[in-house]
């Protein structure tokens, strides 16, 4: 009855879709800096979800996919990491972290 939930590479696929499109929708919509940081790291998430899924599935005898995936969850953390700092050094300045209102920083 699972047999359908872990062998087929359509269902990798759409989840990593979903991840990827949840994320985009994140980035759009979201205000503050937090939620687009977790919408990044979403997007990062399900890029990193369909190369593990395509590298088991085409290529199984390589591999690639998990290589770079966990390439991407190294960029990642670096990414948070100088992310979340910025976001402290924002919030310190202007006590509030949405992304619109920080237009001023260009001047």
């Amino acid at each position: 009855m699972t047999d359908f939930l872990y062998n087929y590479l359509h269902v990798y696929l759409f989840v990593a879709l979903f991840m990827l499109f949840c994320g985009i929708v994140g980035v759009v919509y979201r205000r503050t800096l937090i939620g687009m940081l977790v919408s990044l790291e979403l997007i990062m998430n399900g890029a990193g979800l369909n190369l593990v899924a395509l590298n088991r599935f085409v290529s199984p005898e390589n591999a690639y996919g998990t290589a770079f995936t966990l390439i991407i969850m190294g960029i990642a953390a670096a990414e948070a990491a100088v992310a979340l700092g910025i976001i402290i050094l924002i919030f310190r300045k202007y006590r509030h972290i949405e992304g619109g209102d920080l237009r001023e920083m260009r001047d």
